[in-house]
């Protein structure tokens, strides 16, 4: 096959997944639409010929009309087995695999072969929390795949690490083909709403047959507005209703899981770090992407704390954190991070240019009696000293450095 003539490598995520070409296991990389997963397996099939320059490499792209012959789990193995090598490695590539109803099946066929080297796309959660596990459980291993970091984003942009480069990060997010564009909301805008659109229609309303759509339209628009807010299904429905918009708890459950399936929003639950319980009630939502969440509800200065705080937490994603909101006693921790049984916890403030931020910030920190890393995020520039113990970033400089 032809590989794209340009192609930016994302060393982060290739050195992850390079341990594990030619295993027998499935290598699956799982993220919003146009996140960079497609770009990403032909990375990997340009490393492999490199290193074997006439190895037999298979590729799908479900959404290529030239593949539109296969529309069963039966077309899928017909496809594939007819194109095996009976001697050497067989590199199997499919993208955006959910488009096949009950793929897993192919994929354990397929794996009974050692020689078969397995990678797949999807743009779809529950593909890993449900079809994977059940059938693929320890034949597997999942890649999330994230928007660009900022220094990716500074390196595609060929920018430099200033306030005017951060500010185009958070104004429109960093989705890789923004690369091709002008980062103006004229042009850049026009495509991240085509994006928008695309998930919203293929990946929520036409793959759960929703009928609603305007109310997921006016659920989307009020999580867009409440970044970072604490609330429940019951506070969003009690909200709605107020707006004559009247919906269940269990409906709004369902959508906001949908909408995290599809990678819309994150979803980050509240943990109780003194009884060391996830509460069952409240939590927070984060969108995987700002150009995105800009393009629904607008880029506002009234917003800079909000979009600061889902900055902080997208950046934890990027580094391999798994976050949750923190409690300890009635005080909040913003980010509890835990990789690698190690933990860190984050604070973000806007500013601390007075006393009582600066207690909030720092005392709801310093009550919790462990020595695990505690930072305090900000969107000042000013870099001093720790304040007992705990490190002050500045956002740029915590999103280059940490």
């Amino acid at each position: 096959m032809q590989l794209p003539h340009t192609l930016i490598e994302r060393k982060g995520y290739l050195e992850r997944i390079k341990p594990f070409i030619r295993k027998n296991i499935t290598k699956v990389l799982v993220g919003q639409r146009r996140v960079g997963k497609s770009f990403l397996l032909f990375q990997l099939m340009k490393h492999i010929l490199e290193e074997e320059p006439d190895a037999n490499i298979i590729y799908i792209n479900m959404e290529d009309f030239a593949f539109s012959h296969i529309h069963t789990v039966e077309d899928l193995h017909a496809h594939i087995t007819s194109l095996l090598c009976a001697t050497g490695y067989n590199y199997i590539f499919i993208d955006e695999i959910q488009e096949i109803p009950q793929f897993e099946k192919a994929i354990r066929s397929l794996l009974l072969s050692t020689t078969n080297d397995l990678y797949l796309t999807g743009s779809n959660a529950k593909m890993l929390s449900g079809e994977l596990a059940t059938y693929l459980s320890g034949r597997y291993i999942a890649f999330n795949v994230y928007s660009l970091s900022y220094p990716e984003f500074l390196s595609f942009h060929h920018l430099k690490d200033e306030d005017a480069s951060l500010e185009l990060y958070s104004r429109y997010g960093g989705l890789p083909y923004l690369t091709n564009l002008t980062l103006t909301d004229e042009v850049a805008n026009e495509y991240l709403k085509s994006v928008y659109s695309t998930i919203v229609f293929r990946d929520v309303v036409s793959r759960y047959n929703l009928r609603n759509t305007d109310f997921l339209e006016r659920l989307i628009r009020f999580l867009s507005e409440n970044i970072g807010n604490l609330f429940s299904a019951k506070n969003i429905s009690d909200y709605l209703k107020s707006q004559h918009t009247p919906i269940s708890v269990n409906q709004i459950l369902s959508y906001t899981q949908y909408l995290g399936n599809a990678f819309l929003i994150h979803r980050v639950e509240r943990y109780d770090l003194i009884g060391k319980r996830i509460f069952e009630i409240g939590e927070k939502y984060y969108f995987e992407n700002l150009g995105i969440r800009n393009v629904i509800i607008g880029y506002r200065q009234t917003d800079r704390a909000k979009l600061l705080e889902n900055l902080v937490y997208n950046h934890l994603l990027y580094r391999g954190y798994t976050v949750k909101v923190g409690n300890w006693g009635n005080q909040e921790i913003d980010f509890v991070g835990e990789k690698e049984n190690e933990r860190i916890y984050v604070q973000v403030a806007l500013r601390i240019d007075d006393e009582s931020t600066a207690q909030r910030e720092f005392g709801n920190l310093l009550k919790i009696p462990d020595n695990y890393p505690k930072f305090v995020v900000t969107a000042d520039g000013f870099s001093g000293n720790s304040h007992e113990g705990i490190r002050i970033y500045p956002i740029r400089e915590f999103l280059t450095g940490f």
